[in-house]
Order: structure tokens, then sequence, then C-alpha cells
């Protein structure tokens, strides 16, 4: 799990302490990933189901693409789709995906890179391995979250940014034993570079064998924690959590996010490696249908028809 590294995590700054005294956040409950299949077929984990859709606000849905290593001629992306409402947020750990829309962007995003699509009143766009990695196979993985838009928000235009693995702000724990990606927002003294409509944080940590991340996190903020790879625990109680596991940590609570990495890893991973994600939640309704995401059933509908009478743009030639 390449994503981006450092080969003497000591060069880096570490984190900020946690005001002291102040209680870990409590585990609310944990919820194990389903396996299935999107787009052309490609597998992943369906990473938010079975959690309640209020402790998730501000976030949608979150899909675990691979860990898998294709064979010659399996790699498969997604057909030209459409969205509106809300915020795609690709991060890919390894591998290769491109990606193209109507509004004229397009690019590559490669390990530790991330695509940052705000679908706002409409856009069409397509996601695919590049055809070399079609035709020789290889190893794929990545993770792609949806970040609801508030009303206010819903029908700007749409816009994109992307963000390098070389942009992406790293810090370490105390000890060195922590190794924080930050892809989004103001996390222990460090800032990430996306820009968001909603506040968020989004975090990448790889925790080595029996060390602990200690995080401190806004209190307005919910906390998720998932497990990309490996064993460990979370929280004061120590909930045991597993590759495609999702914590839900107790909301409004000011204490800090705590997570241990077992002793003993899996054969594969050398550490636990986890996205630590909250937001302060929305609180609007939600109606939400395929690939659009409004707050009534009546938004829907005009959804769907402005993209079948092209209002969210064409396939570009």
């Amino acid at each position: 799990m390449p994503a981006v590294s450092v080969d003497e995590i000591l060069t880096l700054d570490p984190i900020d302490a946690p005001p002291p005294d102040v209680p870990a956040r409590p585990v609310r409950r944990v919820s194990t990933a389903p396996s299935g299949y999107e787009g052309e077929g490609f597998p992943v984990r369906r990473a938010f189901a079975g959690a309640p859709q209020e402790l998730l606000d501000p976030f949608i849905h979150m899909d675990q693409m691979g860990e898998v290593e294709y064979a010659p001629g399996e790699a498969r992306g997604t057909p030209w789709h459409p969205h509106r409402g809300f915020e795609t947020v690709t991060y890919m750990l390894d591998g290769v995906f491109e990606h193209r829309d109507s509004i004229g962007n397009g690019g590559v995003i490669t390990d530790g890179a991330t695509q940052w699509m705000t679908a706002g009143g409409g856009i069409l766009h397509i996601e695919r391995p590049p055809d070399y990695l079609v035709r020789s196979g290889g190893l794929f993985h990545g993770v792609q979250l949806w970040v609801n838009l508030p009303a206010a928000d819903k029908m700007i235009p749409a816009a994109y940014q992307g963000i390098e693995a070389a942009d992406v702000r790293l810090a370490r724990s105390a000890d060195g034993g922590v190794l924080l990606r930050v892809v989004a927002g103001d996390v222990a003294g460090v800032h990430g570079p996306g820009a968001t409509h909603t506040p968020i944080n989004y975090v990448h940590a790889t925790v080595a064998p029996g060390a602990e991340l200690v995080l401190p996190w806004r209190a307005d903020f919910n906390a998720l924690v998932y497990v990309l790879s490996g064993e460990g625990y979370v929280g004061p109680e120590k909930q045991p959590i597993r590759t495609g596991q999702l914590a839900v940590l107790e909301p409004n609570h000011p204490g800090p996010i705590v997570v241990t990495a077992a002793h003993h890893q899996e054969s594969r991973h050398e550490a636990l490696d986890v996205l630590v994600l909250g937001g302060r939640p929305i609180g609007e309704p939600i109606a939400w249908q395929g690939p659009f995401v409004m707050n009534t059933k009546a938004e829907l509908q005009q959804a769907m028809e402005d993209y079948h009478r092209g209002k969210m743009g064409v396939i570009p030639d």
C-alpha cells in the first residue's frame, strides 16, 4: 500500500497533542462492509452499509475499490454516468485510474493522488483503468467517498480539483509510530489541501504494529474509522476492528479519536491502515436515488428529467 510515504518518519512534524484529561471518544457501533461490484464489474466493499445515515452526515456513501490484482484483460472501470447534488472524492492507494468529465477536465489518478469532483447542478464523467493496465493487469486499490452538499450549494456549477500525492500534508505521532496523510480539513495542527463546501476532515493513517494514534478531533464533527487493511482496536474500550470494518464513534464528544494497531498483523500488510473521517452534520433531509443526492423526491425527478434532456452536459468526442 504505497499511497504517499517517507523514508524517515521522524523528519516529519508531530501532530498536536489532545487536551489533557479529556476521555477518548467511545464507539457507538461497528459494522462490516459487504462486498459487491460497481461500474463494469470491479469489486468493492460498501463501507457504510449498515450504519444509520444520521450518524454518517455529511457523508453519503463510500466504496473501497479492490484491493485486487487484475490478470491481463480483467481491469474494469465505469461507463459515462451523471451526478448531481454532492461531491465525489476518489483517493487512489495503488494502481491507476483515468478520468474525464463533460466540462473538459481529465487526467490520471495514481498512488496517493485524489480526484475531488463537485457535481453541483450536474455533470457527466467516466473513470476507467488506462489501456496499458487493461492489457497487462496489475494491482488496483482505491476509495471513493461521496460528500453531501447543503441545499444552498446543490445547484452550484460543477467543478474539479486534482490533489497530487505531493500535495497531501504529512505528519506523525509523537513517537513516530503513526504516519498521517491529511487530504482535507484541519487536523491536530495540520491543514490538508482539499477545498470543501462542507467542513470535513479526511485522514489516511498508517499505524505500526503495537503503536497508538491519539488524534484530537472537533467536538461538532462526527467521527468514523474505516479499516483499509490490518487489525487493531478503536476507542477507550479497545473495540476490536479489522479489514473492511467501520467504527462509528459517539457524536458531539470533545475527546480524541484513539486507534491502536494489533502487535501481530496479517502477512500481506505490515501495519494497520485506516481512514479517519468526520464532518459537521448538515442536518437536512436527504433524497437519494442512484447518482443523484437531493433534498426532496421532486428534486430527484427533476434531476432525472434534466439528465435525459442533456442539461447535465454531453459526452465529449
